[in-house]
């Protein structure tokens, strides 16, 4: 919306790098977005509580998709997000930016989960596709396409052709930080949505990717609030760091504070996705692919290749 409202001159309308459709920067739901499931009647969260409550109530991952790429819990994450998306880099300045939360990508019923950071100001925050359209999706999305698991080599845009086939990919945050460094309370508020993401796809699970130790703590916190096993001491994140994590089995149920079956501390009205019935997975640590790492070789290309063949053998594919 321009300033006093109404709809966006078409001055403000710039075109979608695949469909060519004009769009407005943040781009509204509902307005033709490749992959856009929320609408203009999608609840919006105002605060943590919110979050929680409206993430605890998404029955499958559309819903969730909806109501996080719409989320408005953290007042500082959305002034950021929306002000990148405003003023844009002067390299896309004849794209439209995102500008909204990203929510997960990927095969919805995975058995390897990649979970990120948040997302970059100039990459997801302007293509709304998670580790799309900068460096680090480069060399994550060339190594998942020689891992066997992405359809092609890279990804630049939503509605690319991009496709992952026993993946999918989150981010621990949902929306660009400033910095890249989200506070401890907007990764406390969108602890909700990953909370319930790794709920709905964890019947066919068998191993969780860990981009940096950010992503790795975010995991073992979502895995802990969702009543799952994990092991004591708290494991320490490293390039090939390994942990295993058990699933609560039938009839178990989370002690007091985590998760139950009404949702997240009771909070709201969704039922657990089906059990699985106490079996263990996987939490598989990688250094992130970030421009530090891969820029200075902390991270090559071969360290990238033999972690995810490491996730193919523990899940035996």
């Amino acid at each position: 919306m321009e300033p006093g409202g109404g709809e966006p001159s078409p001055a403000a309308l710039r075109p979608h790098p695949i469909t060519g459709t004009g769009f407005p920067s943040p781009v509204p739901p509902g307005s033709g977005w490749p992959g856009d499931r929320a609408t203009p009647l999608t609840p919006v969260a105002g605060a943590a509580d919110e979050a929680a409550y409206l993430a605890a109530g998404c029955a499958d991952l559309a819903a969730l998709d909806a109501r996080s790429s719409v989320c408005a819990a953290c007042p500082r994450l959305v002034a950021w997000r929306e002000e990148v998306a405003a003023r844009r880099r002067r390299s896309f300045d004849t794209e439209p930016y995102w500008g909204r939360p990203i929510p997960g990508w990927g095969d919805e019923r995975p058995w390897l989960l990649v979970v990120g950071l948040a997302p970059a100001a100039h990459g997801g925050n302007r293509t709304g596709r998670i580790f799309t359209g900068d460096r680090s999706g480069d060399w994550l999305f060339a190594a998942l396409h020689r891992a066997g698991f992405a359809r092609i080599a890279e990804s630049w845009a939503a509605g690319d052709g991009q496709r992952l086939d026993g993946a999918r990919m989150v981010p621990a945050v949902r929306c660009a930080p400033p910095g890249n460094r989200p506070d401890p309370a907007e990764r406390d508020a969108c602890s909700a949505w990953l909370d319930r993401e790794v709920d709905l796809v964890s019947p066919g699970l068998r191993v969780v990717l860990a981009l940096g130790g950010f992503a790795w703590d975010a995991t073992l916190g979502c895995a802990r609030r969702l009543g799952w096993s994990v092991p004591s001491p708290r494991p320490r994140f490293g390039h090939g760091a390994e942990a295993a994590l058990t699933l609560p089995g039938p009839g178990q149920q989370p002690e007091p504070g985590q998760q139950g079956p009404e949702g997240r501390d009771g909070r709201g009205p969704a039922a657990k996705a089906p059990g699985s019935g106490g079996r263990q997975l996987t939490l598989l640590g990688s250094y992130h692919v970030s421009q530090q790492n891969t820029f200075t070789g902390r991270l090559t290309e071969a360290m990238l290749d033999t972690v995810l063949a490491r996730a193919r053998a523990l899940a035996g594919r």
